[in-house]
């Protein structure tokens, strides 16, 4: 699998002073040196390589199956209530994303606590940002950096696209370069100020609507909860794979979403620094 936006050390600054803004400048990405040393002092073997998890909605998986990669992780809200994070990493969870915040005035009441417990248990965690089309990218980037510490252990933020049918404030729907153009900035302006560039997690309907898949320098986590993402996303690469929203993992009351990395655990290593 190939990982080509892994930050190259003379390449990530001269990045971050070409994309950032003047509110991005502001903050200064932290030299790649301090990041490798922060991860190296962080990382700790994968508690359980290949586990297994339950789901309440089980799929009869065809081809490789979420089974067939050996490191899973979690993607957690408020929704899931109080984490007992030293049980979720014994039971296998090798990663949690945590929803930070949304929008450019909501942010997930439960994030502080899950940042610091994911943490104190050893489960390496990042943070991730829902996207509303109802405020522009800079807006939405400050107030991620407001809520979100700069810590150099953290795995690279995620953007969260998708679109928000369900919303009662924000239903529209910009044209496929619009959306492109309003996630590149989002993404420069958290390069420039985390040294890392964010992920992107789409799903079905959005990556063919918008062609988000079409963003440079930039790797993916992909929906697919009735399919492995090379049928589902022909031709696409990923990072992550968001395999079911209705997991059952030690530690967390009712389902969770699970996903796994798309490598071996030394690729899982090799990709966290």
């Amino acid at each position: 699998m190939r990982f080509a936006v892994r930050y190259l050390k003379f390449f990530l600054p001269l990045l971050a002073l070409a994309c950032a803004g003047p509110e991005s400048r502001d903050y200064p990405a932290p030299p790649a040196a301090t990041r490798a040393e922060a991860v190296a002092a962080a990382v700790r073997p994968v508690a359980v390589a290949f586990p297994a998890f339950g789901d309440t909605k089980p799929h009869p998986w065809d081809g490789r199956a979420p089974s067939a990669y050996p490191v899973h992780g979690i993607d957690v809200s408020r929704w899931q209530g109080a984490i007992d994070w030293p049980v979720v990493r014994a039971g296998g969870i090798a990663f949690a994303y945590l929803k930070a915040t949304e929008g450019g005035d909501h942010a997930d009441p439960m994030f502080p606590d899950n940042w610091q417990g994911a943490a104190r248990a050893g489960v390496p965690r990042g943070a991730y940002h829902f996207f509303y089309f109802c405020r522009p990218a800079e807006e939405q980037a400050r107030w991620f950096i407001q809520h979100v510490p700069r810590d150099p252990a953290a795995l690279p933020p995620v953007l969260d696209l998708e679109w928000n049918h369900k919303s009662r404030t924000c239903i529209r729907r910009p044209d496929p370069a619009t959306v492109r153009a309003e996630a590149a900035r989002f993404l420069d302006i958290l390069t420039a100020h985390y040294g890392q560039r964010p992920v992107v997690y789409t799903t079905v309907d959005f990556y063919r609507d918008t062609g988000i898949g079409a963003l440079p320098r930039t790797e993916f986590w992909l929906r697919s909860v009735a399919g492995h993402p090379s049928t589902v996303y022909p031709g696409q690469q990923w990072a992550f794979w968001q395999y079911t929203g209705t997991g059952l993992v030690p530690g967390i009351r009712g389902p969770v979403d699970i996903n796994v990395f798309a490598g071996s655990v030394a690729d899982w290593n090799r990709w966290r620094n």
